[in-house]
């Protein structure tokens, strides 16, 4: 049987499941999507700009638990994705990206469209391919989705010039499974390193927990709350492990970090023991590493080994698999530490915090007092998708969390993100609630994918505070060493009503707190999509 390299490559997609594509045409992915045409039980949504492709693909990995998939064309095109390959990268998303390349002997030549894009995205793939003959195509799927699924998860990037997409291969072969020299992740964990695990938390006075988001790509999320109750440990969480546990859970401490919960970061600084469960230990989590490894013991959990040791020292590190090392830590018969007298300690801390009184401003709404009221709104199993900057702190350390997801770009911060994402995220679980939370400057910077929401018919929420400037950065510019806000203020910005508008959908604005219930009740209740236009004071800041 005669196949294109196209025909290859679609075929190859479907072998692994593959069941949707994001995606932006252009001629030299052409004859790709022409076969995709004759594909339809291969979903496809049109993006309005490619960066999006990989956070529409992101948001359906992360909460399908599948590779996403996204397909844009050559220069261009592969260079917009690139923002969206390395999002996904920082928070080690599973993604195949496919990138149509100009004719293979008219490389290296500079031609219309041509870019470098598997040199130009090598610090931030897990593995990129060029292909250079379309008989490779079914090996080089089935290992591009090996190496973007296990290990730790990220994106893989496969480069396929025009000629090849077009190349004729007779009998083509499609491995069931390929094995890769040199890549062999941690599974299992060691097994004296789990017993002295398991003789810490036993010996510990002050243990907590950090769950990062290695816990959401383990799908260890049960084993995590299991072994927490099971010795009654605390539980912070950095922002990529937030909705690990629900906000009223005895356990749930909150998020750590520069920006996170005081209760969280008081349990980090009193505790005898830390043990980081899929946590990269970023800047943001963990102020001062060097302070934590003086005075506490530190486990450190993770299936990169590279992560471990890498910006905390941890006494006790364990490489594998986050699910598999819990099912084996829960398997052992360990006396619980002594720590009643602690968590009673952090319950006073947590109390304060969740019942703290926010601040009222005339003619406008306080960010955490909005999110306050909708997350006891929300569906049980909501998903919520956050931008960046003041709306992301705001909704990470005050938005309720129930038994959904909250998605949000962590390592890369890339505004622009929640929308794209939640799109993905309504793709993969059409049924599910689904809202994004975003501030009017990162909205700008993907409003236009309201059109990938009408076109597919969408019921997305999406909550927007507009405060009129770039909040964080104008708040920092506001503290020393600076002199003040400048370049932040979003003076030309439209009328987002009459945009929501232009593309069919309906909004809602509020300025009124003592309006807030009422109007939250009609933006949920509103069938099909809506915009919540919330009015904030631009000099509110997250400290607040």
């Amino acid at each position: 049987m005669e196949l294109t390299g196209a025909q290859i490559l679609l075929e190859g997609l479907r072998r692994e499941g593959v069941d949707h594509i994001f995606g932006y045409a252009g001629a030299t992915i052409c004859p790709a999507v022409d076969v995709l045409r004759d594909a339809p039980e291969l979903g496809y949504t049109l993006v309005r700009t490619e960066q999006n492709a990989g956070h529409m693909a992101s948001g359906y990995a992360r909460v399908s638990g599948k590779v996403g998939v996204c397909l844009v064309t050559s220069g261009p095109g592969a260079t917009n994705l690139i923002t969206g390959i390395a999002t996904a990268y920082m928070d080690s998303i599973p993604m195949v990206a496919i990138t149509g390349q100009v004719p293979s002997s008219l490389l290296g030549r500079d031609i219309f469209q041509e870019v470098d894009i598997t040199g130009a995205v090598t610090p931030f793939t897990k593995h990129n391919y060029l292909v250079k003959d379309a008989a490779q195509l079914p090996r080089i799927i089935k290992e591009a989705f090996l190496i973007a699924s296990t290990g730790r998860p990220g994106p893989v990037l496969i480069d396929i010039p025009i000629d090849i997409q077009t190349q004729v291969v007779r009998d083509a072969e499609f491995p069931e499974s390929v094995s890769i020299r040199g890549y062999k992740p941690s599974v299992r964990g060691n097994d004296l390193q789990i017993k002295r695990v398991a003789e810490a938390i036993s010996k510990s006075r002050q243990p907590v927990i950090c769950a990062g988001g290695g816990v959401w790509l383990a799908d260890a999320r049960d084993e995590l709350v299991e072994l927490a109750e099971r010795y009654s440990i605390p539980v912070v969480k950095t922002m990529m492990g937030l909705s690990v546990l629900p906000t009223d859970h005895p356990l749930n401490l909150g998020m750590i970090g520069a920006h996170g919960n005081r209760c969280a970061n008081k349990a980090l600084a009193k505790s005898d023991l830390l043990i980081m469960v899929g946590s990269r230990v970023a800047d943001r989590a963990i102020i001062s590493p060097e302070e934590i490894q003086r005075r506490m013991a530190t486990i450190h959990i993770d299936v990169d080994p590279a992560e471990i040791g890498k910006n905390m020292q941890a006494a006790i590190p364990l490489v594998g698999d986050v699910k598999v090392i819990l099912r084996q830590l829960l398997a052992l018969q360990v006396p619980p530490p002594d720590d009643a007298q602690w968590r009673e300690q952090l319950k006073e801390y947590r109390r304060a915090e969740l019942e703290r009184v926010f601040p009222r401003r005339d003619g406008s709404v306080f960010p955490g007092t909005v999110l306050r009221k909708l997350g006891r709104l929300l569906d049980d199993d909501a998903v919520v998708c956050v931008d960046v900057g003041q709306n992301q702190i705001f909704a990470c350390k005050y938005l309720p969390q129930k038994h959904g997801r909250l998605l949000t770009s962590g390592g890369l911060g890339t505004m622009g993100y929640a929308l794209p994402a939640a799109v993905g995220v309504k793709v993969a679980l059409p049924d599910r609630q689904t809202v994004v939370v975003c501030g009017d400057g990162s909205f700008q910077m993907s409003m236009n994918e309201l059109a990938a929401v009408r076109c597919a018919g969408m019921d997305l929420k999406i909550v927007l505070f507009r405060n009129h400037v770039l909040g964080l950065v104008h708040q920092i510019q506001k503290t020393e060493p600076y002199h003040g806000p400048f370049g932040v203020a979003l003076d030309g910005s439209p009328d987002f009503a009459a945009i929501a508008a232009a593309y069919g959908i309906p909004s809602l604005t509020v300025d009124d707190e003592d309006k807030l219930d009422e109007t939250l009740e009609r933006f949920l209740g509103t069938q099909g999509s809506c915009i919540l236009i919330c009015e904030v004071h631009p000099d509110v800041g997250t400290t607040d």
